[in-house]
């Protein structure tokens, strides 16, 4: 009889309240997750061999993109010898970071799973432990011989997202991340049900896998507010370096129309900068051709962000900008979801 091998998993810990635990004075400390079998032995039963590695600990609200850089690398340079990845990451800023590693893994054939926990591993009732246990199962799963999810995804309190399609919606709740504009990928109950019809599948899934390592961090985000004065907008769009502007505009992408505002866009996006629109509301998409305000920005020039949240334009916008590409691809690439971070208007 044929025995199959068990899918290998390498589990990165890059900081976090995952991370934690009491010591016997009740101290928080890191937890050691080479021993977590010994912590945490139901892991055991899972169907998966699994290798730790640890990155130096950071609280996620301290991520960069040099970051980000430094853990694709490990994932590339791994790539070979692991059937998937589990990234445990800081809730705060892990929409970020998922939606970041989304475009800089080029050519994925294989899970990226991020997860953390609102409460620390070490605590009695973590939601940490479940949230480990079920993204290494995810990880590991495969069907007809392929990965079940092979892209980058954040797994948190019984549900399994896109990662660039999420976002934090709560500081408290145990249920923290939310997907306002596209289904989950597995409902996970008693089974793991997938919606194998949401999960993207690579085009070629036998090529190498390829990382992005120049990001530009000359990015802003403005969130438009009633008040925004004219001088303050002009000194933001001035910025040496400054070369895209995620722009949080109103309900479907309206803005204020006043010629000093509509003057400031139209000379920034005349000097080269890329002006993207994303709506401020958690949930819905920005549709420019529908108000008189939006139009009127669709006409200066400036990109519509159909339903992407603020985390993935930020970042698809920093691996865009960054590296060197033709004007014009860089131009498709905007105008088209790159890995599935948007739904186009023809499909909505």
């Amino acid at each position: 009889m044929r025995i199959m091998k068990k899918p290998s998993i390498l589990l990165i810990y890059t900081g976090g309240t995952i991370g934690m635990r009491s010591d016997a004075n009740g101290t928080l400390v890191p937890f050691d997750f080479n021993a977590m079998y010994e912590e945490i032995p139901s892991i055991k039963r899972l169907n998966v061999d699994i290798d730790v590695l640890t990155m130096t600990p950071i609280d996620s609200s301290n991520v960069t993109p040099r970051r980000w850089v430094e853990l694709a690398e490990i994932i590339r340079d791994n790539y070979r010898r692991f059937d998937g990845f589990v990234v445990l990451h800081g809730t705060d800023t892990m929409s970020y970071t998922a939606s970041a590693l989304s475009f800089m893994l080029e050519n994925l054939a294989k899970p990226v799973i991020l997860t953390g926990s609102q409460i620390p591993m070490g605590i009695l009732r973590t939601d940490g432990r479940e949230n480990l246990i079920t993204a290494l199962e995810i990880a590991g799963a495969v069907r007809d011989g392929r990965p079940v999810v092979p892209e980058v995804a954040l797994y948190f309190q019984n549900r399994l997202f896109r990662g660039n399609r999420t976002t934090k919606q709560s500081a408290e709740e145990l249920s923290a991340f939310s997907s306002y504009n596209y289904p989950a990928l597995a409902e996970v109950g008693v089974n793991i049900a997938y919606n194998h019809a949401a999960i993207a599948h690579p085009v070629d899934d036998g090529g190498e896998l390829r990382i992005a390592t120049s990001l530009s961090e000359g990015v802003v985000v403005i969130k438009l507010f009633p008040g925004i004065g004219e001088g303050i907008l002009r000194a933001i769009l001035s910025v040496d370096g400054l070369k895209g502007v995620v722009l949080e505009t109103y309900g479907s992408g309206n803005a204020p129309t006043s010629e000093w505002f509509v003057a400031a866009l139209r000379e920034a996006i005349a000097r080269g900068i890329v002006v993207m629109n994303v709506t401020q509301c958690a949930g819905g998409s920005v549709s420019m051709g529908l108000y008189e305000t939006g139009m009127r920005l669709q006409s200066l020039g400036v990109i519509s962000g159909h339903d992407m949240t603020t985390e993935a334009a930020v970042t698809k916008l920093m691996y865009l900008l960054g590296g060197e590409r033709p004007d014009a691809e860089r131009r498709r690439l905007l105008l088209e979801p790159v890995k599935g971070e948007f739904t186009p208007d023809d499909v909505a």
